[in-house]
């Protein structure tokens, strides 16, 4: 499937780049560990936290004198960096092997992050670890305190004095734990993936690109439409004049009537060609008979054969009809035109909140996902915050997916 190099497509909207890095949009955690298996992270947590005390008390210091220097404060920073960083990198894999946390492999932290990670991870670790201490200590209590009743010499007065504040202790200790796993996954988070600060800056930054491009988007629209009438239905109406000028000033009726009958011909190819324009503006049969029979048009408009199977349950937000269906038309025009396929498959499904299209060809392949049409519809999907994955090899076939989340 190639695509059409005049660009029916023309709206080039940038793709959102939080969704180019798998994973990336989503460092929080998969589906929660268990608990046993938390607990145990936790402790190990505490035990990673004396580390990196050590390593700050021991190396820190050694390396102090030389980080002052400006001629050595270079090489030792980077003797310095080299155990942080397997020291983090220790963290990150108690943080996904005990809690099943989920970072982006390609993101890369600043020396300065992670150090900082280090130092509020160590202060937080060895807080935790004495916040467990003493949930440790009240369990000792707890048993003595049993095993006096048990053998009748505590007073029920004391019973009650010792329940009440081991359970105001408790209920402290278990708020305090449960606040030190917050902030521990909170600065892991930040310290592994890009922070709320830099998400929201490339957000600012991609919405200003969006912006600057749908500006030109509609410039590029505005051009297209003004070429298919300049160069295809104007010269159509001239040549309509012109036929029934002639029909007008013919010497026999025989000729008047075959003038007519080219003008009623060019009128009718008049009317077909303006009716593909419209469609190709915005097609009105989806606001009147919805998307299933907006993609039908497309498939009795083919040249070649469509088979088309949809397969959706419920209604759609208007934006992603309106997309899916120029992904459809677009990519079987295309290939129609450029690929030499004999059949296209078009599959259209519901699945949960996302709405996957797929139009697939038998054609020759070798479609540049950087050329303007496929760009395009790139855009269209981009500005949902879908995606479009375009797999068109040599020889083909070609197979073109999008992906267009309906929340």
């Amino acid at each position: 499937m190639q695509e059409d190099s005049a660009g029916s497509t023309t709206d080039h909207l940038p793709r959102p780049s939080v969704r180019d890095d798998a994973g990336e949009g989503d460092d929080a955690a998969v589906p929660s560990a268990s608990w046993p298996r938390r607990s145990v992270g936790t402790v190990l947590g505490c035990v990673t936290a004396w580390l990196g005390l050590l390593y700050f008390l021991l190396v820190g210091t050694a390396l102090g004198p030389f980080l002052l220097w400006p001629l050595t404060r270079a090489s030792a920073l980077g003797i310095l960096m080299t155990g942080a960083r397997r020291l983090t990198a220790l963290e990150r894999t108690r943080r996904a092997v005990f809690f099943g946390d989920r970072f982006p492999e390609h993101y890369k932290a600043s020396d300065q992050k992670l150090l900082r990670y280090l130092a509020v991870r160590s202060y937080t670790g060895l807080l935790c670890g004495v916040v467990l201490g003493l949930l440790g200590f009240g369990i000792v209590l707890a048993g003595l305190l049993v095993r006096g009743l048990a053998q009748g010499t505590v007073r029920w007065d004391e019973l009650v004095m010792q329940v009440l504040l081991g359970s105001v202790l408790l209920f402290l200790d278990v708020q305090g734990l449960h606040s030190l796993a917050t902030l521990d996954a909170r600065i892991a988070r930040e310290c592994f993936g890009p922070s709320e600060r830099e998400r929201l800056e490339r957000r600012i930054h991609e919405l200003a690109t969006s912006r600057a491009a749908v500006v030109r988007a509609v410039d590029a629209e505005r051009r297209r439409i003004e070429r298919d009438l300049h160069d295809g239905i104007q010269q159509r109406l001239v040549a309509l004049g012109m036929l029934l000028g002639r029909a007008r000033r013919g010497r026999s009726p025989e000729q008047a009537e075959a003038l007519l009958r080219q003008a009623h011909e060019e009128s009718r190819d008049l009317l077909a060609e303006l009716r593909e324009v419209t469609w190709r503006v915005y097609p009105s049969a989806l606001d009147s008979l919805g998307l299933e029979e907006a993609l039908g048009g497309v498939s009795e408009r083919c040249g070649i054969p469509v088979r088309m199977e949809f397969d959706v349950g419920g209604p759609l937000p208007q934006p992603v009809e309106t997309a899916a269906y120029f992904v459809v038309s677009e990519s079987v025009t295309n290939a129609a035109k450029h690929s030499r396929a004999t059949a296209v498959s078009v599959r259209v499904a519901l699945r949960g909140r996302v709405l996957t299209v797929r139009v697939r060809d038998n054609g020759k392949g070798g479609a540049n996902p950087a050329g303007s049409g496929l760009s395009g519809l790139r855009s269209r999907t981009a500005a949902l915050d879908g995606v479009l994955h375009v797999d068109s090899p040599e020889g083909g076939p070609t197979t073109i997916t999008a992906e267009l989340p309906c929340a």
